[in-house]
């Protein structure tokens, strides 16, 4: 073990069985910086540094510093070297984060020397930022106007935080929750948004920017959090070299205050802007209940706070959550149901979405009611026991299949730290929950705890959030006038500043940085082959089983995969209603609430999906799978096996109200998923007459996927459509249950004999013969449509029709991307144009490349921008250096690590679409052989303009200039 340096002192080392690794908590002498290790056998290392940042307004300032902070810094003076180390890395994880009360810095790379390299880059800017003022008024807000240049036409607001957080804002459940905090939190610093509401962030001003940055950016307000088989002490070494050193320690100490208690419940009503002025504002209203509960740094109460939001609202059968879902008051449960521990004071909220603007004391007395019922009667000990297998088996779970395994837990320790809690404890619930299980076997100690926490909770908040038509126009008129004030108040002098500033940044954005001064990793530094886990392949029975050696920590993983039998283009449309519903429902002699108990105690989680992709030679000829998946502890494998089986055989469709109040939840959450996932919902429109992969895709899980689930809820309302809709359900899964099946598992090796013995014996009747299997019709269509939504920003997609993934063509048309990504569309849609996002990306499997921008202020002048990407890069000497960064950017994202588990599902699933292994290597081996001339050859013949076709996702404000740009308008 290498020596603690001098300037750290060890205070404790804590070794962690349960997650195989041992946890270590240091002080930094000079200025009390917090470092906690998590020393492991696992080459992807991680780092991150958190600031305590404590907004006092809604300005934006710890977003916008963030953002202005990663613009340059004193050992690397460019412009960008955040984005421009995303292409000289092999990185699998680089991003900061702003929470409402700190700021994060996190990176993962499996390669030594390139974390080295971020770590640098990561340390410089943090603490040695410059903050160029163009840089504020670029990243954050600036006034322009309208015509660049042009004195004469109107001033208007631009930033990239400013048009982020409109998109973010656009969002009706961000501002319930905004709405609400702002009532809960009267004092705290979670009062105020602290990502920045559109309508103040022009109040910030620059020395604010700076000012915040001196008190908040210290290490003797930092906690610096690592991950991985580097030593600490290496760490420490490069924390001190590059920027302790040159800190003494802070002489303020920045914390976010208890809040001050309500003595009684209030409450509030607020409003949210619906787009058009003559859509029915009917049942379109929010009631929530919001309890502030205790501190999120005891444990203790944490944990039972945790236990009674899962015995509550966990599953269907939960007392509150059954009954939201029951009530006629609303159409279904509100998305911000649940327990918020994120903030340094826990939170608990439920409510109903989709209700009459009057009932607020009718939803307030149904929660209310079915509290004092559970306090009053209690609930099974059995239900308390499945809420603690729950918790217990989330912290078994070896996530890293979406954020690096180790950030997540890093991501787990970050709020006890960052509010002078125990990381340690909070990484290890093991003896918290031996506590909690002592507990539970008091015979009232949940109607206690309803009681205490809940019922004779005073700081309690009902918030009602109707529509209002007429917000918008409001709020769009009081922007315009203010704007017309400021300008009636300029001089010549300051029309000729604001046009000098615009000039100033124009020239900054094109300005070429040497970009020699940041480090790199090369080709070279590439391992020669990918990661690859194999899997046993044999025949279980009758049925063909795949399995799964892996590191899953006690925990076991089932798959039942279903060859997608022939279908009617009306069944097609239902399969994925068919598949969410699926482990919704009851089966056998069990109703649906009965059915949910059963899984509460049996699995972590069981689900149904359904994948349907080309076969990587020819795009227009694809195969799909209904996948059913479960995990479960290992001494449950039996009992997971089981569930799946009568799941899957023995659902019933029959439970009318039942699928009703489903169709109502997913007819919800896929509306409100539009603000945040605009940018691949136009792509999939986009490409969706390209393959009918893209097509099938764009009908399920699209925007056209979208409107069906609208028009399916509207017609359940009626009986004779809904026993229609059930029947219909009914007759998918007969066809379903006649086509072919095979079998997945994955575990620890020493018990997965016993996993394969256990599923032979659930699985013993013999699986259909083999049925014809689904198949389509081939797809070549221009698609050029505007979807209109409840949005006050874009979501721009222009696409074109190219290969499947085994064309050797497809490895460069990837690199491409990258190219024109880095090269142009950063630049000019992100940093000119002031979206938040902006790229573009070839998508095999759909066989399309696309372009996309994200929240994104223009429409026609972007679209424009992806041709004249396409000119500049046809018309441009392509440098190897650009070559060699959009290499890296896509070898890295193949070789991205995840979970051991999902690691083997991954490989599982590219190999049943036949995406062997010795395929991958060869596309992975063509990425590194692209070359200039491959580029300009493949965009010229791919990315021809006769070939495109166009989607976007606008606001209803947008109508005519879709319109004018050809587009079909179709209304979400």
């Amino acid at each position: 073990m290498t020596d603690t340096p001098s300037t750290f002192t060890l205070l404790r080392r804590e070794r962690n069985d349960a997650l195989n690794l041992t946890v270590e908590e240091y002080v930094h002498s000079a200025t009390g910086a917090q470092h906690i290790h998590l020393a492991c056998d696992n080459s992807e290392n991680v780092f991150l540094v958190a600031l305590r940042t404590v907004p006092e307004d809604s300005t934006g300032v710890a977003h916008i510093l963030e953002h202005t902070a990663l613009c340059g810094s004193q050992r690397f003076p460019v412009r960008d070297p955040f984005f421009m180390m995303t292409r000289r890395s092999l990185n699998t994880f680089m991003n900061a984060f702003t929470s409402p009360d700190w700021t994060a810095y996190p990176f993962a790379s499996q390669n030594k020397k390139d974390f080295n390299n971020l770590l640098d880059v990561y340390l410089d800017a943090v603490f040695f930022a410059t903050l160029d003022p163009l840089d504020f008024a670029q990243e954050g807000h600036r006034l322009d106007f309208q015509e660049s240049g042009n004195s004469d036409s109107p001033l208007v607001f631009k930033g990239v935080v400013y048009n982020e957080m409109k998109g973010a804002m656009s969002s009706v459940p961000s501002q319930l929750w905004q709405k609400l905090c702002s009532h809960l939190f009267p004092t705290a610093t979670y009062h105020h948004n602290s990502g920045g509401e559109p309508e103040h962030i022009p109040d910030l001003e620059y020395a604010d920017l700076q000012a915040f940055y001196r008190q908040h950016y210290h290490p003797s307000n930092a906690t610096f959090m690592t991950y991985g088989d580097i030593p600490a002490a290496e760490h420490q070494q490069a924390f001190e070299a590059k920027a302790l050193q040159h800190f003494d320690a802070l002489d303020k100490t920045i914390q976010v205050n208890p809040e001050k208690r309500l003595h009684s419940p209030i409450r509030v009503e607020d409003a949210y802007p619906l787009e058009a002025e003559d859509e029915d504002t009917n049942n379109k209203t929010h009631i929530v209940m919001g309890w502030l509960l205790g501190k999120v740094t005891d444990l203790e109460s944490a944990l039972e706070s945790h236990l009674l939001a899962m015995i509550l609202l966990d599953n269907s059968a939960s007392p509150l959550q059954r009954a939201l879902e029951q009530t006629d008051l609303g159409q279904a449960p509100s998305p911000l149901c649940g327990l918020e521990d994120s903030q340094f004071e826990m939170s608990f909220v439920c409510g109903l979405e989709g209700c009459g603007e009057d009932d607020t004391r009718k939803v307030e007395a149904l929660i209310l009611d079915t509290l004092q019922e559970v306090a009053d009667k209690g609930v099974p000990l059995e239900d308390i026991e499945s809420a603690l297998h729950q918790l217990e088996l989330a912290q078994r779970e070896i996530g890293g299949d979406g954020f690096p395994y180790g950030l997540q837990l890093i991501m787990m320790a970050l709020t006890a730290a960052t509010h002078r809690g125990d990381p340690i404890a909070q990484l290890d619930l093991e003896l918290a929950l031996q506590g909690l299980r002592k507990k539970i076997q008091q015979p009232d100690f949940i109607q206690n705890l309803v009681q205490q926490s809940l019922l004779e909770n005073t700081h309690r908040v009902t918030l009602t959030l109707r529509p209002d038509s007429q917000l918008n126009t409001r709020a769009q008129k009081a922007e315009q006038t203010r704007l017309a004030n400021i300008k009636a108040s300029l001089n010549e002098a300051d029309y000729q500043s604001i046009i000098d500033q615009a000039q100033a940044l124009d020239a900054r954005q094109q300005q070429k940085d040497d970009e020699t001064i940041l480090p790199k990793v090369e080709i070279n530094d590439i391992p020669e082959h990918m990661a690859y886990i194999a899997g046993t392949h044999e025949t279980l029975g009758q049925y063909p089983l795949c399995s799964y050696a892996a590191g899953t920590n006690g925990l076991v993983y089932q798959q039942l995969v279903v060859h997608l039998p022939e279908l009617s283009a009306e069944q097609l449309q239902l399969l994925t209603v068919y598949s969410i519903s699926l482990t919704e429902v009851g089966h056998a002699d069990l109703d649906y609430l009965a059915a949910q108990q059963r899984q509460a105690k049996t699995v972590g989680s069981i689900s149904a999906r359904v994948s349907i992709r080309s076969n990587g030679t020819d795009t227009q000829f694809t195969d799909g799978y209904l996948i059913i998946s479960a995990k479960a502890l290992a001494q449950n494998a039996n009992a997971c096996a089981q569930l799946m089986y009568d799941t899957f055989i023995q659902a019933r469709f029959d439970e009318g109200p039942r699928l009703q109040e489903l169709m109502a939840q997913f007819r919800a959450r896929r509306e409100q998923s539009v603000t945040g996932n605009g940018h691949a919902l136009a792509m999939a429109a986009a490409t969706a007459g390209m393959s009918p992969s893209a097509k099938v895709n764009h009908q399920l899980s699209g925007l056209a996927g979208i409107a069906h689930a609208i028009e399916l809820d509207e017609s359940n309302r009626d009986e004779q459509h809904l026993r229609a809709f059930s029947e219909n359900l009914q007759a998918l899964h007969q066809r379903l249950l006649n086509a072919p099946r095979q079998l997945l598992v994955v575990g620890e090796s020493e018990p997965l004999p016993d996993y394969k013995d256990i599923l032979q014996k659930v699985w013993q009747e013999n699986p259909p013969a083999e049925a014809k299997a689904l198949t389509f019709n081939p797809v070549n269509e221009c698609i050029r449509e505007g979807w209109v939504t409840n949005t006050q920003v874009n979501f721009c997609a222009k696409a074109y029709p190219t290969v499947a993934s085994d064309h050797p063509d497809a490895a460069v048309l990837t690199v491409l991307a990258g190219i024109l990504r880095n090269g142009y569309l950063h630049r000019v849609i992100r940093e000119q144009g002031g979206a938040y996002g902006g790229g573009a990306s070839q998508d095999s499997n759909s066989g399309a490349f696309r372009f996309f921008s994200y929240r994104d202020p223009r429409l026609t002048e972007t679209l424009a921008d992806f041709d004249a990407s396409i000119d500049w890069l046809l018309n441009s000497e392509i440098e190897p250096e650009d070559i060699e960064q959009a290499i890296l950017g896509v070898v890295s994202s193949i070789d991205k690590p995840g979970s051991p588990a999902g690691e083997a599902k991954q490989t599982y699933h590219a190999e049943l679409f036949g995406r062997t292994r010795e395929k991958r290597e060869q596309f992975r081996q063509r990425v590194l052989e692209v070359s200039g001339p491959d580029l300009k050859r493949v965009a010229a013949q791919y990315l021809q303009a006769d070939n495109a076709s166009i989607a976007v996702v606008a606001p209803k404000s947008a109508n005519r200039e879709l319109e004018q740009l050809g587009l079909k308008v179709k209304t979400l």
